[in-house]
């Protein structure tokens, strides 16, 4: 059910709530969590309304949406209450601001009256986020930002942002695109011979902050030398190489698919990789609520690493 209030105002849209509720039996009960959605007015509304029902599936929530619309307009609020059917397992509140109350930095007003009570705060920006999200008014409110570098105009410009902007609670979606590629490396180096890493490279597309993230969780996590090289073919991601005394092991995913895994003295395997979608990174994000310490010491960790100008070649 789809309910609409246009020139409505925060108080307006709780009552709303609260009546749907007592006529409805649509419950607050069971919510997990408040998350708190920041994006223009226009399709990507859509998309990230899809991408937070799914989730909702695994963490029950109130999603709020905060649509920033035109910004010459006079000063107007649009709510629109979804639940039901059309907002998964979760209850959506998206509200369309104008004028003034579509600024970059819209006013936590618009958002503490809606705020689930004792329950936890996620900000996610699905595109372009502020530059340091957690001196932004909505990122104040969360124990968790997430954002999203490769979703932004320039996905290496925001992912520098990040990094230079890291505060704890912070994540970005690019880092959580890695977590099949880390646990599969992971594997790997837990079986025998039991070896140290002596060194590492990791190729990916120039425009791959998740390629950065990699070499900077290998540098941080096995103190040693990694080189971040351009590969010559291939989406995102594309390959890791760790060297051991007895041999390499690789971990190869030239079309963004399925990787292949080498390692001396055992057979090739075939890895799914496939390139991870927003609503299933989103998921991931949402079932932990503290600071993320791994993620923090792989941004440190890409001081660490060198870059190389060849292109590493990719093979099957």
């Amino acid at each position: 059910m789809i309910v609409d209030l246009p020139s409505s105002t925060t108080s307006v849209v709780n009552r709303k709530l609260v009546e749907l509720r007592e006529s409805g039996g649509v419950l607050a009960l069971g919510r997990v969590l408040t998350l708190v959605v920041v994006t223009d007015d226009g399709g990507a509304v859509e998309d990230a309304i899809e991408a937070a029902n799914t989730a909702s599936r695994e963490h029950p929530c109130r999603v709020i949406v905060i649509a920033r619309g035109a910004r010459r307009a006079a000063a107007r609020l649009d709510a629109q209450i979804r639940v039901g059917g059309d907002a998964g397992a979760s209850e959506v509140v998206v509200l369309r601001g104008y004028g003034p109350l579509a600024a970059d930095e819209p006013s936590a007003a618009m958002v503490v009256p809606l705020l689930l009570p004792d329950a936890p705060v996620v900000a996610w920006w699905p595109s372009d986020a502020p530059a340091v999200p957690s001196e932004h008014p909505i990122g104040r409110l969360a124990q968790r930002r997430i954002t999203d570098a490769l979703s932004a105009r320039n996905p290496m410009k925001a992912f520098e942002q990040r990094r230079a902007g890291h505060a704890a609670g912070d994540t970005d979606l690019t880092w959580t695109r890695l977590t099949h590629w880390r646990a599969v490396l992971a594997s790997a180096l837990d079986n025998p011979p039991f070896e140290p890493v002596t060194a590492a490279v990791v190729s990916g597309e120039a425009v791959s902050p998740s390629t950065e993230l990699m070499a900077g969780w290998l540098a941080a996590r096995l103190s040693v030398k990694v080189k971040r090289a351009p590969a010559e073919s291939g989406p995102g991601l594309v390959s890791v190489h760790l060297t051991r005394p007895s041999g390499r092991i690789e971990l190869v995913r030239p079309d963004g698919k399925v990787g292949s895994l080498r390692a001396p003295g055992q057979p090739e395997r075939r890895v799914a990789l496939l390139r991870r979608t927003v609503p299933d990174c989103l998921a991931e994000e949402l079932r932990r609520l503290d600071p993320d310490d791994i993620y923090a010491e792989a941004l440190a960790g890409i001081a660490k690493v060198s870059r190389g100008r060849t292109p590493v070649r990719v093979g099957v």
